[in-house]
């Protein structure tokens, strides 16, 4: 079983010195303080201001995944005691879970008889937990709301649950829709109290591989001060003849990624406060959304939504739907086909465009778009297949460059991703970053085990 710790923010370091030379300069010291403790002869390492240990650290958090860099902040954990603490809150900061083991580290290591647990539970923000029921020694439900009570300052969680299968029947690689048919008991009440009683979540990210389509509607009402929720994979559903009490949150953002469209019903239950509060401001579809469910959302929402993403805005229903969002300061899409008409009547509030590029995608609209939107930061662009063969693709490029516009541009859609995606906290501006101060309260950590 490894332990692995983390810390949080601020001091002045020149523009100049990203994050990879940042990571060579703690590296560099990091050996030089190994040398100094074999070799008598060498001279005495007084070592450097905490101040600017703790912004390099800050600084150099993130890796190329756009996790917490493990290795790095584990060393800086043993290069002394005056680094020791930092390093360990920052490696606190997101907390990952997946079996019961690792709950038993992770419960040791933030008990909160001790100073030095209190600490490292307070700087917890992040955790991700999987209840997977087909693993032997996996992290149950009450483990979780003990883990969760741990951590009073906890703003986001992303759970994971599969269902169980009796022993010798599961499938390796067997169809995302026959997962789904797996069982999975729903919260018991124990478990519920446990998280009412603990820290006031702002974001929750469920996973739910199971055919239990009720777990969600047990967490929706443990906490009322939601503002971010992202839903993947079974669909809730509401129960028929059941009245359910009005579902308090304002939402701020909403992202589905469901194996079949959430009804109607369910949405209108949940956005219904959304709406009157005109609170809603990002719209993420992983899965492209039939024409009627745009358009729903957009009827109730569109007047006040600040980022919108589906797969593809190729339908004149889809392009039809993203023009009539007033306010939008960020469009995305992973496709390389969309209907010229929506670049041509983007409002001027645009901030932040992202699509996909191939040899047959329409460049003209976005690089007019890009030369006639004063608040436009930024461009991000997949390139598929030959896309960075397209023949107008320079003059895009040329735009960019001369309205200093940031364009960003990946060959992997899981990167394009990485970028467009920061933390669940809706941004002033687009694109989204992530970035420790986009974690939210003024604490940080990763434990993985």
């Amino acid at each position: 079983m490894s332990k692995r710790r983390y810390t949080p923010d601020s001091v002045y370091v020149p523009l100049s010195l990203t994050s990879v030379t940042l990571k060579r300069l703690m590296h560099s010291v990091i050996n030089l303080t190994e040398i100094s403790r074999y070799q008598r002869s060498a001279p005495q390492y007084h070592g450097i201001p905490i101040e600017i240990v703790l912004t390099i650290l800050e600084t150099a958090y993130f890796d190329d995944r756009g996790g917490p860099d493990i290795d790095l902040l584990s060393n800086c954990t043993l290069v002394c005691k005056a680094w020791s603490l930092h390093a360990q809150k920052l490696l606190f900061r997101r907390v990952r879970l997946r079996s019961h083991s690792a709950f038993a580290s992770f419960t040791h290591a933030v008990n909160r008889n001790s100073p030095r647990g209190r600490i490292l539970g307070d700087a917890v923000v992040q955790m991700r937990a999987v209840l997977d029921y087909n693993q032997p020694g996996c992290l149950n439900q009450s483990s979780l709301a003990v883990a969760v009570a741990n951590c009073p300052n906890l703003y986001e969680l992303d759970l994971a649950q599969y269902g169980y299968v009796a022993a010798g029947k599961d499938v390796v690689g067997s169809p995302a829709q026959e997962r789904m048919r797996r069982p999975a008991p729903s919260f018991d009440e124990h478990s519920l109290a446990l998280l009412i009683a603990g820290p006031h979540i702002t974001a929750l990210n469920f996973s739910n591989w199971s055919e239990n389509n009720q777990s969600l509607l047990q967490l929706l009402e443990v906490w009322p001060s939601l503002k971010s929720l992202s839903i993947t994979g079974t669909s809730p559903v509401l129960s028929p003849g059941m009245t359910y009490p009005p579902f308090p949150c304002a939402l701020e953002e909403l992202r589905l990624n469901c194996q079949k469209e959430p009804a109607k019903e369910f949405l209108d239950w949940l956005l219904h406060r959304s709406a009157e509060e005109k609170s809603l401001r990002v719209i993420d579809l992983e899965r492209q959304p039939s024409p009627e469910l745009l358009d729903f959302l957009v009827e109730k929402h569109g007047e006040t939504l600040h980022s919108l993403a589906i797969p593809s805005f190729a339908t004149h229903e889809h392009a039809h739907a993203a023009m009539r969002c007033r306010s939008l300061r960020e469009l995305r899409t992973e496709s390389s086909w969309s209907s010229p008409v929506i670049c041509r009547q983007m409002p001027e509030t645009i901030q932040h465009l992202a699509f996909g590029l191939d040899l047959d995608t329409l460049l003209n609209p976005i690089v007019d778009l890009v030369k006639t939107r004063d608040d436009l930061q930024a461009v991000t662009v997949n390139l598929w297949r030959d896309g960075h063969r397209h023949p107008q693709f320079a003059f895009l490029q040329m735009a960019c460059a001369y309205r200093g516009v940031d364009l960003r541009l990946t060959r992997d859609v899981r990167r394009m991703r990485l970028l467009v995606r920061g933390d669940p906290v809706v941004p002033p501006t687009y694109p989204r970053t992530q970035t420790l101060d986009s974690m939210q309260p003024a604490i940080c950590p990763v434990f993985v085990a």
